[in-house]
């Protein structure tokens, strides 16, 4: 591998969660950085962690990145971007299943290829480069493919590329682009993480295996198929298996498969073979959706994760 780093591309947004009458909690969550915060807090300390993204110059941007930093993630070379702010997004809940407001018509984060040079030397040195499709919807055509190409340059130094698809329909123009952004993703891809109703919504699979084949057609060597609370599948060289998930009370499902996501990357990361690394992840997310908001404590998930 080219080095120890862990990087995840995309955008961290301030999240407005738990609401009681008028009375709302500020914090920060979006995709990719809740896969991280699971990664930051799963893996050595001394493992270099770090967001790349692009930030504003505003009061809630330094506050972002002041957060990142006590919590040992750093930013790379992540440009500043003048003007520009953080998106925001509400969590609605109806029982434990949440529903999502979102304001990010000018995030600073949709800029975070508009400095090509900056984005390559963010990837440097990494053992695993993480991205997801909500990382790819929000940029322009020109600045996802600035990004696929950065990402398959570090692959060829040696970085391992973890993609989790994460369709999300309306950050989409229309859905072929979707497909061609998101195809283009899997062909510098190591490790997919997909989601079975997403890829059966975009691609038409009628079944988890046809998610798997389709991607292993593609050349994606590593595939890890969720499908919320049921068993993931497994599949990677001669291995097949199904891993079911956890069940405990959720009273908030916020950020579950990100968090399933880095609870997998983090066990594999550690020298566990793929089924087990299921399991962590299954346990990390049932940690997850136990607390309000997408991010738990590192303890919480520390805990979780050597179940």
């Amino acid at each position: 591998m080219a080095g120890r780093g862990v990087a995840s591309i995309g955008e961290c947004m301030l999240e407005l969660s738990g609401r009681r009458e008028d009375q709302w909690r500020m914090g920060f969550a979006g995709d990719t950085f809740n896969t991280l915060w699971a990664l930051r807090a799963l893996t050595p300390s001394d493992r270099p962690a770090d967001y790349v993204t692009a930030f504003g110059d505003d009061p809630f941007s330094h506050d972002q990145m002041a957060f990142l930093k006590e919590n040992g993630i750093g930013t790379a070379a992540s440009p500043i971007i003048p003007g520009a702010r953080p998106g925001l997004y509400a969590i609605s809940l109806t029982g434990a299943e949440r529903s999502f407001t979102y304001w990010r018509a000018d995030s600073a984060a949709r800029h975070l290829a508009d400095h090509p040079s900056a984005l390559a030397k963010s990837l440097e040195n990494r053992s695993l480069i993480y991205f997801s499709g909500i990382t790819l919807a929000i940029l322009e055509k020109t600045s996802r493919q600035i990004l696929i190409a950065a990402v398959a340059e570090a692959r060829r130094a040696g970085a391992l590329i973890a993609f989790d698809p994460n369709y999300r329909s309306r950050l989409w123009p229309n859905a072929g682009t979707a497909r061609e952004a998101i195809t283009e993703a899997f062909a510098v891809t190591d490790i997919a993480l997909p989601t079975f109703p997403d890829e059966q919504a975009l691609f038409g699979d009628a079944t988890r295996e046809a998610t798997a084949d389709r991607l292993r057609q593609s050349g994606v060597k590593e595939i890890v198929v969720k499908n919320g609370e049921e068993p993931a599948l497994v599949v990677a060289g001669a291995l097949t298996e199904t891993v079911p998930a956890m069940r405990v009370m959720a009273i908030d499902t916020t950020g579950a498969g990100d968090s399933f996501n880095g609870g997998y990357l983090a066990g594999r990361l550690a020298g566990r073979e793929p089924a087990e690394a299921a399991r962590c992840g299954h346990a990390v997310a049932a940690a997850v959706v136990q607390v309000p908001g997408a991010l738990a404590p590192f303890e919480v998930l520390q805990e979780a994760f050597e179940l």
